[in-house]
């Protein structure tokens, strides 16, 4: 009995988690509703494909058809939304979705080695579900960063509008304003 089951799918979180989730174009209200009745169809398809396996295989695929269903509604609801807390949810449903997968595959196996399995796959999606949260805190600090120095550019603007008078000063300030979304 070999362990590369763990490390197979610890290269498969690292790779699912590189996949740029960060388009932040969104798509049209079709388009979604599109997206969702093809995901249905596609995981119905997924399921029907599922009856003819038996016991814990037609487990791993109904698990693999469920998690793919899932991945795909988090990445359309991005699609549509662009809102880094949707890129954040479609990490954590890759990273769902393959653990529920690894963990279905350890039934298996008997004994110590389910166990090790099933606890493997628990610290992959513990790492997994880290590196997600991590990537959103990275995203909310540059964020927050930006507000920072566009803040810090807006204080210039207006301190340069500062050396100026009547009309041509209202006039900077109000492009300023203009430039850096100010109200």
């Amino acid at each position: 009995m070999t362990y590369s089951l763990p490390f197979k799918t610890s290269l498969l979180f690292a790779a699912l988690l590189s996949l740029s989730a960060a388009q932040s174009a969104t798509i049209a209200k079709a388009d979604y509703s599109a997206g969702k009745t093809n995901i249905t169809a596609q995981y119905k398809t997924d399921k029907a494909a599922c009856t003819s396996l038996a016991a814990n295989a037609k487990d791993v695929c109904m698990e693999e058809a469920k998690g793919k269903e899932k991945v795909a509604r988090a990445e359309l609801e991005y699609s549509y939304s662009g809102k880094p807390n949707d890129a954040t949810k479609v990490r954590e449903a890759k990273v769902d979705a393959t653990y529920t997968v690894a963990k279905e595959k350890c039934d298996d196996l008997a004994g110590n080695s389910k166990d090790v399995c099933v606890s493997e796959s628990k610290a992959v999606r513990t790492k997994g579900m880290a590196n997600a949260k991590m990537n959103q805190e990275i995203g909310e600090a540059k964020m927050d960063a930006n507000q920072v120095k566009r803040d810090a550019d807006y204080k210039v603007s207006i301190e340069k509008c500062d050396a100026l008078a009547g009309n041509a000063k209202t006039a900077c300030v109000a492009s300023a304003k203009s430039t850096f979304g100010k109200t």
